[in-house]
C-alpha cells in the first residue's frame, strides 16, 4: 500500500518535534512523543496552540527528548526562534525560563491528570488572521481515545498521506507541509493523485513495518493549527476553507467536520523505521 516516507515526534505538546529515522511504538505511541506538556499555572489546563490567542508562539519553538538529568527528573531541550536554547525539567513548580518565554506563569508536565482539559478555538469561526485573536473557544478533554496521563488529542498515532497533501496542495495552488498537520507518520503511496485515500480506513488494521500493528480509529478533525505560523513558516488560515470545501466528513457523535489524516491505535508493538513498509491486515 505504501511506505512510510517521515517518522516525527513531538516531545512537549504543541511545539515543533523532530524527525527520526526509527522509532519504539507501543501502547502509548511513538516513544517520547507527546510525553511533557506545559500547564497554565493561572487556569489549571493543558496549554495547547489550539487556543492561539494564547498559546500560538509554542508553534515556534522546538522540542528535542534528552536523557533524564542527575536527579532523575525527565527532561527536555527547547530551541527557540532566535536558536537560544533552554533545558526544562519537571519539577512541579512554576518553570522561570519556559514562564518567561511563553509570557504566563507555566509549568513543564509528564503525566495528564484525570480529565484534563484543553481550550480550542472553533476553525469555522476563522477565515482571517485576525479571527485568531477573537474567534470563541470552548474546552475539550484529552486522550479520550488513549492510555490515561497522556497528552494526546484522541488517538496515540496520528497518519497521513503523501496523497491527502498532494490533494491539499491541488486545491490551495502551493506545496503544503506535513509538518502543519504533526503526524508521526507520513505514507508516501503509490499513486499521488489519489486524493484523500486514508478517509477509507477507519476500522481496518496496519502493518507499519515487520513488528508493528495499529487499528485505524477514526478521521482526523482539524483544528486551527494548520494555519498557524510553524517555525519559519509564514500563517496559512486559507488552508482551513480548502479542507473545509473539500474534506469535510461526518464522524459519529460528533458531526460533519472538515478532515485530514486518521488516528490509529497500536495493538502489536515494536519498531518502525523510515523506508518499512505499511500494509493492511
Amino acid at each position: 500500500m505504501g511506505r512510510v516516507r517521515q517518522l516525527s515526534r513531538y516531545p512537549v505538546k504543541s511545539m515543533l518535534g523532530e524527525d527520526l529515522d526509527q522509532a519504539y511504538v507501543d501502547e502509548t505511541g511513538i516513544a517520547g512523543d507527546r510525553a511533557f506538556a506545559v500547564l497554565d499555572c493561572l487556569t489549571g489546563k493543558v496549554a495547547s496552540a489550539k487556543n492561539p490567542r494564547l498559546w500560538r508562539d509554542m508553534l515556534t519553538v522546538r522540542s528535542t527528548l534528552l536523557p533524564s538529568d542527575a536527579t532523575g527528573a525527565p527532561a527536555v531541550r527547547l530551541t527557540m526562534a532566535d536558536g537560544t536554547t533552554e533545558t526544562v525539567t519537571v519539577t512541579g513548580h512554576r518553570d522561570p525560563a519556559l514562564s518567561t518565554m511563553l509570557g504566563r506563569d507555566v509549568r513543564l508536565l509528564d503525566r495528564a491528570a484525570p480529565g484534563a482539559t484543553i481550550e480550542r478555538m472553533d476553525p469555522a469561526q476563522v477565515r482571517t488572521e485576525d479571527d485568531l485573536s477573537s474567534a470563541q473557544t470552548g474546552s475539550s478533554v484529552l486522550a479520550a481515545g488513549s492510555p490515561p496521563g497522556t497528552f494526546f488529542d484522541f488517538a496515540p498515532l496520528h497518519l497521513m498521506t503523501t496523497a491527502t497533501l498532494a490533494g491539499l496542495a491541488a486545491h490551495s495552488g502551493r506545496p503544503v507541509d506535513a509538518g502543519r498537520f504533526r503526524p508521526n507518520i507520513v505514507v508516501e503511496v503509490p499513486d499521488p493523485g489519489a486524493g484523500f485515500v486514508e478517509n477509507l480506513w477507519p476500522g481496518r488494521r496496519l502493518r507499519i513495518g515487520s513488528d508493528v500493528v495499529a487499528e485505524v480509529v477514526v478521521a482526523t478533525p482539524r483544528c486551527v493549527v494548520p494555519a498557524l505560523r510553524h517555525g519559519e513558516g509564514e500563517p496559512d488560515v486559507a488552508l482551513l476553507q480548502v479542507l473545509s470545501r473539500h474534506n469535510r466528513l461526518r464522524l459519529a457523535g460528533v458531526g460533519v467536520l472538515p478532515c485530514a489524516g486518521v488516528y490509529a491505535r497500536p495493538l502489536e508493538f515494536g519498531v518502525i523505521r523510515s523506508g518499512d513498509p505499511v500494509e493492511f491486515c
